[in-house]
């Protein structure tokens, strides 16, 4: 039995050597599949690869011609014809095999060249290690006797030698994770924080309160503590509710938050009660009239501030927010539609830089009181800033009702006619900088300040930008805030017809950039097996600001666009969309629930690279991100 288990020993060590070297081999060296188009090809290919250096392979096609034909070398017009799809050749094609002289040629006068029973061509292409290339082979090929010649062509798929690398599996989680941080929507909602502190709800209480707590404290070190707390309760008054809401929406394991959020952002009810909000504030800010909220409740406010502690300053806190309710109201209404496609946290982040904003100078002239004499006095200069901001809003408030527009198919607000409303709105804000327009409770301008020269230039430059985009010019800086391209009617270079007429939801639904593909998961399936591509599914929406910049920004690349065109089959999901389809539900709720429950995505965009059959995840989810390189790397992932 010893004898028996040495001996198997000895073998298996005898073996290895052997085994590592057929696996070397086979990792150096690998042959592809080929399907001919005609059966009874008089020339059958044998195709290997073998790897020279990093990312570059030779690729070698051996032909074994039958008796009593011949193929022609590259030098002849009947030469063959290679193509590869996914890869790039590097340098001319060799040839090992010399051809045999045949005669004269009657066309060149030259010796014509030939190959009996074997011809072999040699092309060098970039690749990756583990890469499935795929091309088409064609060749010509006569009779010996009577010189007959058919074209025969076929299909190739070859994998490079080598290990592809694979992705860890938390990877994509990371992927999407990061990319759901939308940084311009925190960025607009600190920007709006800072606006909000000039309105004239907001500004004149500013150096009064400040001088309630230094004034009001036993010490410098007392004034600032309760400066901060107010500041605290400031910035908890406006995130708080917000957090509450997704804590337990997340403590009773549903997506409440996420539903009630997205149904914000997407729904044609809350956006056209937005757009008509944000119609009546606009009114407010240009005189027209004064909004405020019932005296009852600010005065009850009030009486709760006159109380010692933390309790008076948490009410000095709520009466300031219900005292500027009058003009921070729509910014925060805007703040919290334009982060709703960043998913359920992206709310709560961008409400709390809003209110840090917001807070901030509270707190900081309260720690340096010295700075309140730096202030500028309250006086008309506010009434401006008001007046503006009624402009700013009209500007906005129509983002609301072209996004009920989009998701109903009203056909209200074209692209063209977007455009006019916003070029005369802008036009009449840059007139009223230069005090050619007055409002009810404007002073009269006696001379223009360099600041509000600077304003206005900035503004009609603005203007002057847009105009191209009346003929159809991309303005890809405003993409995300504007009717997309499919809305508009006319281009300079003519109306472009609807690349996928014919396909599902394709008469209501459209790609950018006149790329094919799909708004059925299903049907993008089908074709991806047809054609054995990728499929590219983009979860997208109406509404999704950041989903229009992508298609302008990045899908727009000359290096992106080709491959999207190319090498992908396109699914485009649109989850905010209200058109009812079979069983009477809503085609936006069934994507945005497969697109949830299939890969975990609730925010738009999401950009998902999937195998051919949809079953495996090649890459992705991906967020918001317009590095163009970073999502190349993406795309080439499924490649």
């Amino acid at each position: 039995m010893k004898k028996l288990f040495k001996t198997l020993v000895l073998t298996i060590a005898l073996m290895l050597p052997f085994a590592a070297f057929a696996e070397g081999a086979a990792d150096n060296k690998t042959v592809g599949e080929v399907n001919y188009e005609n059966e009874g090809s008089p020339i059958e290919w044998v195709i290997t690869a073998e790897k020279e250096s990093d990312g570059v392979f030779v690729v070698t096609f051996d032909g074994a011609i039958k008796e009593g034909f011949h193929g022609y070398p590259m030098t002849d017009f009947s030469a063959p014809y290679f193509e590869f799809d996914n890869a790039k050749t590097v340098g001319d094609m060799t040839e090992p095999l010399t051809p045999v002289e045949h005669g004269i040629d009657e066309m060149t006068g030259q010796p014509s060249l030939i190959y009996y029973d074997r011809a072999q061509y040699v092309q060098k292409i970039e690749a990756k290690d583990g890469q499935t290339v795929t091309g088409y082979v064609q060749a010509t090929i006569c009779t010996n006797d009577t010189n007959q010649c058919t074209s025969n062509a076929a299909t190739f798929s070859i994998a490079m030698p080598g290990v592809a690398v694979v992705e860890a599996a938390a990877a994509p989680a990371a992927e999407q994770e990061s990319g759901n941080l939308d940084w311009s929507s925190i960025i607009q909602a600190i920007l709006w924080g800072f606006a909000a502190l000039l309105t004239p709800c907001v500004f004149p209480m500013v150096p009064m309160t400040v001088s309630f707590f230094v004034k009001g404290s036993q010490s410098p070190a007392q004034g600032r503590f309760r400066a901060s707390m107010y500041g605290f309760f400031i910035v908890a008054l406006y995130a708080l509710p917000i957090a509450v809401l997704v804590l337990l929406s997340n403590a009773f394991g549903t997506n409440v938050a996420g539903d009630i959020f997205n149904a914000i952002g997407t729904h044609w009810i809350p956006n056209l009660i937005f757009f008509v909000i944000f119609m009546v504030f606009a009114a407010s800010f240009l005189g027209a009239f004064e909004i405020t909220l019932p005296s009852s409740l600010v005065n009850k406010s009030d009486a709760g501030a006159d109380k010692g502690g933390l309790i008076g300053i948490f009410f000095m806190a709520l009466t300031l927010v219900l005292v500027s309710f009058s003009c921070t109201g729509p910014i925060v209404g805007s703040v919290i539609i334009s982060s709703t496609s960043g998913g359920v946290w992206m709310p709560i982040i961008t409400m709390f830089a809003f209110a840090v904003a917001f807070a901030l100078p509270f707190t900081i002239l309260a720690w340096f009181p010295s700075l309140l004499k730096n202030l500028p006095k309250s006086g008309g200069w506010l009434n401006s800033v008001k007046v503006v901001l009624g402009f700013i809003e009209v500007a906005l408030g129509l983002k609301f009702l072209m996004t009920a527009d989009q998701t109903m198919h009203w056909g209200l607000l074209d692209r063209e006619t977007y455009l006019a409303i916003w070029i005369v709105v802008f036009s009449l804000l840059g007139f009223y900088l230069l005090g050619k327009l007055r409002f009810a409770h404007d002073d009269k301008v006696e001379h223009i300040s360099v600041f509000r020269l600077s304003l206005a230039i900035g503004v009609f430059s603005f203007v002057v930008y847009m105009i191209p985009g009346l003929w159809g010019a991309p303005l890809n800086a405003i993409s995300g805030y504007i009717p997309p391209m499919s809305t508009q009617d006319y281009q300079v270079n003519g109306r472009v017809e609807n690349a996928n007429a014919g396909r599902k939801y394709a008469d209501f639904l459209h790609l950018p950039h006149q790329l094919e593909g799909h708004f059925d998961f299903e049907e993008a399936v089908e074709d991806a097996k047809r054609q054995n591509k990728p499929i590219f599914v983009d979860v997208t929406g109406h509404a999704c600001n950041n989903c229009r910049e992508m298609e302008t920004m990045v899908w727009s690349n000359d290096r992106v666009l080709p491959m999207l065109r190319e090498d992908f089959v396109i699914c485009a999901l649109y989850v905010d969309d209200m058109t009812k389809i079979e069983g009477g539900k809503r085609l936006g709720s069934v994507n945005a629930a497969f697109a949830q429950e299939r890969w975990g995505v609730n925010a738009q965009p999401g950009y998902i690279l999937l195998s051919p059959d949809g079953e495996t995840v090649l890459a992705g989810p991906r967020g918001y991100d317009t590095d163009i390189d970073k999502f190349v790397e993406f795309l080439n992932k499924a490649l």
